[in-house]
């Protein structure tokens, strides 16, 4: 009674609300109900979401009657819904809103930070290598090395990169340019006793390429002798 009595505002966030307080889930962001209630934001997923879209749909906006489905078909309805939450938010991060709320996730650094020591603790951004469903897991962008790595935790490893989409850290910079760090250019020079050893491993490189140029010769001079010999 309770639930009917209220505004879509205030049922439509009790599933979200829990898929976003589950563990691993940390990297999304919570998409606007108005977002998700405007059937045009929508358009084509239901292609991607071919089995219980409208009660995937129906659960995430907390519409959906469970008693009208067994155990079996709740837990289908509940893996579709998480699909299709993933799949609403890589076209909610890219929306004005959906970056303002990851840039406030991004300065908390709760995406985690470079691991490259001379990125000096970078805040990191999730990205998709793929906006294709189910072929490549997510990544962290590092906007000051601009590399990607993967995530520390297994949980935040097994994310569909299309969740995020293969866009997003690059159009919340082109939206929030102040907040682009400055691009790294320091490197490590690896040094032997103080010394660096560019020149060291050029002279070896230098070495190898005249001994596999001797040894070919010297084997190409073998068989033209054994050929004369014939």
């Amino acid at each position: 009674d309770d639930m009917s009595s209220g505004s879509d505002s205030d049922y439509a966030k009790y599933w979200i609300d829990w898929f976003l307080e589950t563990k691993g889930n940390e990297y999304y962001c919570e998409i606007d109900e108005e977002y998700i209630l405007d059937r045009f934001n929508l358009t084509g997923l239901n292609v991607e979401v071919q089995q219980y879209y409208a009660e995937a749909l129906d659960m995430i906006t907390d519409n959906l009657e469970e008693e009208r489905f067994d155990e079996k078909a709740r837990d289908q309805i509940e893996r579709a819904a998480r699909h299709l939450y993933g799949l609403i938010h890589a076209r909610f991060v890219i929306t004005t809103r959906g970056l303002a709320k990851m840039l406030d996730k991004y300065k908390k650094a709760e995406f985690g930070r470079c691991p490259r020591v001379l990125c000096n603790l970078q805040p990191l951004l999730p990205v998709g290598l793929s906006d294709v469903p189910v072929t490549k897991t997510v990544k962290l962008y590092c906007p000051r090395c601009e590399d990607i790595y993967n995530p520390k935790s297994s949980r935040h490893a097994s994310i569909d990169g299309a969740y995020f989409g293969t866009s997003f850290p690059h159009m919340l910079f082109q939206a929030h340019p102040n907040y682009m760090p400055t691009k790294s250019t320091d490197r490590y020079e690896p040094r032997i006793f103080g010394f660096k050893i560019h020149q060291i491993a050029e002279q070896h490189r230098w070495q190898d390429r005249a001994r596999e140029e001797y040894l070919k010769k010297a084997n190409e001079k073998k068989e033209q002798n054994a050929t004369d010999l014939v």
